[in-house]
């Protein structure tokens, strides 16, 4: 990568909180931390704090570049004209070296190269906030990326692929901040935040559905129909005998994601109703009285 003139200009460990011999680790911790508080769509965002967030996480949170980076900023120049202190009290012209392809070979720009640098953009990150459907069959919709030089609101068209879970993070190589004098374009990252589902559940790439039963459906066994997410229903037999809390899975009604079809986890809960009938009344008092089962026989270590 072509070194560029920022570089000499700002501190991005500084940027981000973090020392130069922070690792990777604590590096990524930072930057999340401080683009959540400072993301334009945030309550206590800010635009440009946001883009130096993003700007310095673009160079040392990528272990190629910030070594160059740091190789850059001991050798210097400043920001002064392109002469560095040297330390003893003298100045160096580091087009002088450039000339003798010195600087030049060090950063990737050939023997005497003149002219202007070729700069990437920097990546981006904005949140996108989903309906759960959306975020299972995937969508095609807009994203903010906040405002440019002029106030104008920024937007980018992004396809979000099927199966997309909360506070996943998806790369859109190429639609970050535009590069300059021919670089290539930042990446930008989107991250999703998926809301509930008032009927379906999930775990990874499989739903869960909670679906009650009666009593009389749990004790004889029944045939039950369940929905699915792609409105329609599956039939699932529930065994005589069945507890509650049982979780029965119905393959290939899951969530298609690139590691696979997920199933549904449906769970059953048996309900028991709260107003009865003189009737229901009186055939519960039969079954009462016939019943020879205890539940509560701890002398056997039964629960």
């Amino acid at each position: 990568m072509a070194i560029q003139s920022e570089w000499f200009e700002k501190d991005y460990y500084s940027t981000l909180g973090v020392s130069s011999s922070s690792d990777q680790k604590d590096i990524t911790k930072a930057y999340r931390r401080l683009a959540r508080e400072h993301h334009p769509d945030s309550s206590s965002g800010n635009e440009e704090k946001f883009k130096d967030i993003t700007a310095a996480y673009d160079v040392i949170g990528d272990d190629k570049k910030r070594v160059e980076y740091d190789e850059a900023r001991r050798l210097g120049p400043s920001s002064m004209g392109g002469y560095g202190s040297r330390g003893d009290g003298y100045s160096v012209n580091f087009d002088d070296f450039d000339d003798l392809g010195l600087f030049g070979n060090l950063f990737g720009r050939g023997r005497g190269a003149r002219g202007p640098v070729p700069m990437r953009g920097v990546d981006q990150e904005t949140r996108l906030s989903l309906n759960f459907r959306d975020a299972i069959e995937g969508i095609t919709t807009t994203v903010h990326l906040g405002l440019d030089a002029d106030g104008n609101q920024l937007k980018a068209k992004v396809r979000i692929p099927t199966g997309v879970d909360d506070g996943q993070r998806i790369r859109l190589a190429g639609k970050g901040g535009a590069g300059r004098n021919g670089g290539s374009n930042g990446d930008l990252f989107v991250v999703a935040e998926v809301a509930p589902d008032h009927m379906f559940g999930r775990r990874g790439k499989n739903l869960t559905l909670d679906i009650p039963i009666t009593f009389p459906e749990a004790a004889l066994g029944a045939e039950i129909k369940v929905p699915t997410f792609d409105r329609a229903t599956v039939t699932l037999k529930i065994p005589a005998g069945t507890k509650s809390g049982v979780t029965f899975r119905v393959k290939g009604r899951g969530v298609a994601t690139s590691k696979g079809l997920g199933d549904l986890l449906v769970t059953v809960e048996i309900v028991v109703p709260t107003q009865l009938t003189e009737l229901e009344v009186k055939a519960i008092e039969a079954l009462a009285e016939v019943a020879d089962w205890e539940p509560r026989n701890f002398e056997k270590g039964e629960r």
